[in-house]
């Protein structure tokens, strides 16, 4: 029963592969979000910070499963969205 579980289960390599494909999203409002990270701990309190800076954001927090490194931390694991559309602009001199 161990091996069935276990070939149903999904690699990490499979389920990094997905997330790379995960790009875009839509809300029931019908606004558009672009993923602009995946990850966690200090890292993402600092994409937040700075996705913050260029427009609306929106947090996803993630099954970490299968991700050894975050289960074995018991930190959670997370994807920021910037909506697109209402970043802030931003000119240079």
């Amino acid at each position: 029963m161990k091996n069935a579980q276990k070939s149903s289960e999904k690699t990490i390599q499979e389920r990094m592969a997905e997330e790379d494909l995960i790009r875009e999203k839509i809300d029931d409002k019908g606004n558009r979000w672009t993923k602009v990270y995946f990850g966690g701990g200090e890292h993402f309190k600092n994409w937040l910070a700075q996705s913050k800076e260029l427009g609306e954001v929106m947090v996803e927090e993630v099954d970490s499963k299968g991700y050894k490194c975050f289960e074995e931390a018991g930190e959670k694991l997370y994807r920021i969205w910037l909506k697109i559309g209402t970043s802030k602009k931003t000119t240079f001199n």
